[in-house]
């Protein structure tokens, strides 16, 4: 009995209500794809008064619909529009109250650098995912370099900065220089092909890879994966000192070490003649690494700590409430469209029916309904005189059939007594009596002289 009373106690906790099981839904979502990266056509673009974005993004196939509210839209620096090709970054999420699943958007950008950075944010992952990136498999720079290659333009201003800092900190150490494009298409299969024989000729115990600044497109080549594993694959340390600082390529997860410039470079591979210098550099090597994986780990612990905020932040309520609002509007002004098209059409009709009851109108049709019945009882009462007039022509014929005084018209008489008695016998009478007979005109008064049977 108790394993009965377990079973449907288990059953009843499996059954949802919508909201539970929409809650729920959307939980799993964000929780288990967190922010995507997605690139599409805009389309059914939205801007209600509420500054929230609303709208789908499609391909041929398929599309979905999208939210972007006003605190992240506010950062767009273009006006999107329909037919728009973008690329966003969103969390998959799920609209409660109707059960769509939709896209949260947290930012957009027109399709042309955003898939740059799409393509760039793709190969670094596929690449890390194949340990091309561990931090175990880089090896330190050498102390004492025999000689230094450079893998850059044989005229661009990074070559003269490296060259300087180097004849200022090292002025004996040799320097090789292997010239190749750092621009365009052509420039991925020849920096390759200069890694490749600096490789072959092991002339170099450290190489320098690298340009100055410049844009995205600029610097893409050191963004492609042919560069990305000849560095990794290279015998030989490789330094990458790709733009400035703050420009960040596919070659410096790659290499062995990145340094922010190329004058930092060679700053960092060439020998000071103070031993106390040497010592300073290397602590600041190992303080940058070990601050990149601290910095690793405190990134990792806030996006936990921030997935955990998601799921209790009242943002997230507010944002489905004030969409659940924009939608209460929309449907508001579309009821009210149809309760003034109900009442003009309404309108229209009482118009129409008083038109009809119009008392011009109903005077009218009372006159003509008058005169039909005036009429009809005219008819009605000459028929019923015509009725009448047969009837008692008919009654008179019939009454003068039984009538006495045409009885006493043939000759007939009718005897009384002087009280009135009518005599139909002789017994009713006696000899001396006084009687009075009626004729057809006039009457007479008799007296009885004799009576026979």
């Amino acid at each position: 009995m108790n394993h009965l009373n377990d079973s449907s106690q288990n059953r009843a906790q499996q059954i949802f209500t919508v909201t539970r099981l929409n809650s729920a839904v959307r939980m799993i979502l964000e929780q288990d794809l967190g922010l995507v990266w997605l690139t599409g056509e805009l389309s059914n673009l939205a801007m209600p008064s509420s500054g929230h974005w609303y709208f789908s993004l499609k391909d041929m196939s398929a599309q979905v619909r999208c939210a972007m509210f006003k605190g992240n839209n506010r950062r767009v620096p273009f006006r999107p529009q329909d037919g728009m090709q973008v690329l966003v970054q969103a969390r998959v999420s799920l609209y409660e109250p109707r059960g769509d699943y939709q896209l949260i958007i947290e930012s957009m950008q027109p399709a042309g650098d955003g898939m740059l950075a799409l393509r760039f944010e793709e190969l670094k992952r596929r690449l890390s995912a194949e340990g091309l990136f561990d931090e175990g498999r880089k090896r330190p720079l050498p102390r004492e370099p025999r000689a230094v290659g450079l893998v850059t333009s044989a005229t661009g201003a990074a070559l003269h900065d490296m060259l300087t800092v180097l004849k200022r900190r090292a002025p004996d150490l040799p320097v090789f220089i292997y010239p190749t494009q750092v621009q365009g298409s052509t420039a991925i299969g020849q920096i390759v092909a200069a890694i490749n024989l600096a490789n072959r000729r092991t002339e170099v115990d450290v190489l320098i890879v690298g340009r100055g600044g410049g844009s995205l497109e600029d610097l893409w080549c050191f963004n492609e994966e042919a560069v990305a594993r000849a560095i990794a694959h290279s015998a030989i340390p490789v330094v990458s000192a790709v733009g400035h600082e703050v420009d960040v390529t596919i070659s410096d997860f790659a290499a062995d070490l990145r340094a922010p410039t190329p004058s930092a470079a060679a700053e960092l591979v060439a020998p000071d003649r103070s031993a106390r210098a040497q010592r300073l550099a290397h602590l600041h090597q190992r303080i940058a690494q070990a601050m990149a994986r601290r910095q690793t780990a405190a990134s990792h612990q806030f996006a936990l700590l921030q997935k955990r905020l998601d799921h209790q932040d009242p943002k997230r309520r507010l944002e489905q409430q004030s969409q659940h609002l924009d939608e209460l509007a929309n449907r508001l002004q579309q009821l009210l469209a149809s309760r003034l098209h109900q009442g003009e059409r309404r309108l229209a009709n009482l118009e129409l029916r008083l038109q009809a009851r119009s008392p011009e109108k109903l005077l009218a049709a009372g006159k003509r309904r008058h005169q039909l019945a005036e009429e009809r009882l005219f008819a009605l009462m000459a028929k019923r005189q015509s009725q009448a007039d047969h009837s008692l022509a008919m009654l008179s014929a019939r009454l003068d059939g039984v009538s006495p005084l045409a009885t006493l018209g043939r000759g007939y008489s009718i005897t009384r007594t002087r009280s009135g008695e009518v005599i139909s016998r002789a017994s009713q009478t006696a000899p001396g009596q006084t009687l009075v007979t009626t004729l057809a005109e006039g009457s007479l008064t008799v007296r009885v002289d004799s009576i026979s049977d």
